[in-house]
């Protein structure tokens, strides 16, 4: 019995073509450029760089915040979904398109205006401060701190976890849930054997994009952070800071080191997804 070659669809050479064309013209060539650059350093002088004191903080300090943030907003994003598919209510269709309005704002505009309503004279920020009506009991100062930081990228990932989370919510039937509360589940069981098994690879999924947005933002939080250096200074910052010091060597050795720990833990939570998936 001979074995017929697969069909080959038609064109699909030349999308192929253009697809590689674009990849490399828009990620390969920058990226190979950074690694290239970086291979002018040698070993040391690049350990050196990376293993300095305000590198490694302000390392400490992308992965800390872009972590809590998208925790937050996996429970967050997982509660607005299911609102917004399970419920019908006034003024749901325009919630729902404001999920996506930081996908539109400009995250510079987003920071100002963060910055305007957490610093300490801020319509929220003033509440917390020693004078304002909740600091008299629990002063907290929340922009200019990894606290502010935090808040901000919450804001900007926030559409990820929920856009992932939603489509998979419209495609489970409720009568799956009806039928297991039938046999005597509670609400926690019905969570956890019928909702929890489809729910977790997406939210996984937007999990890992909220993440990896948050390690790498910038606009939305160089006003909030304050961007003091070893204390609200991320991993974005500093490598401005050494582009602008002319110090290229070291700002590509930082982005060489972000990017690879980046990928490295992209790569671990899609095994996780695929995992998950399986099961």
């Amino acid at each position: 019995m001979s074995l017929r070659p697969s069909p080959v669809i038609p064109g699909f050479n030349l999308t192929l073509g253009y697809t590689m064309l674009y990849l490399s013209l828009l990620v390969f060539i920058p990226l190979a450029g950074m690694f290239i650059y970086a291979a002018q350093l040698t070993w040391t002088e690049f350990w050196q760089i990376v293993s300095h004191d305000s590198v490694l903080i302000a390392l400490k300090l992308s992965l800390v915040t872009a972590l809590v943030a998208a925790l937050l907003n996996g429970v967050i994003g997982t509660v607005l979904a299911w609102v917004l598919v399970r419920y019908r209510f006034p003024g749901r269709r325009i919630i729902d398109a404001m999920i996506d309005l930081p996908f539109a704002l400009p995250t510079a505009v987003a920071g100002i205006a963060l910055t305007a309503l957490y610093a300490p004279n801020g319509l929220v920020g003033k509440l917390f401060a020693a004078d304002g009506i909740i600091g008299q009991f629990f002063e907290l100062q929340i922009a200019f701190t990894p606290l502010g930081i935090s808040l901000a990228l919450v804001f900007v990932t926030l559409p990820f976890v929920v856009r992932t989370i939603q489509p998979v919510l419209e495609d489970i039937p409720r009568e799956l849930e009806e039928a297991a509360s039938c046999l005597g589940a509670n609400p926690l069981q019905v969570f956890r054997h019928v909702l929890l098994p489809a729910l977790l690879p997406a939210w996984l999924t937007g999990f890992s994009l909220a993440f990896a947005r948050g390690l790498g933002e910038y606009g939305s939080i160089i006003f909030i952070s304050g961007n003091i250096p070893k204390e609200t200074q991320v991993l974005p910052f500093l490598i401005m800071a050494k582009l602008d010091q002319f110090d290229y060597a070291a700002a590509t050795a930082i982005g060489v080191m972000m990017l690879v720990l980046s990928f490295i833990m992209l790569l671990i939570i899609n095994l996780i997804q695929r995992y998950v998936a399986k099961r």
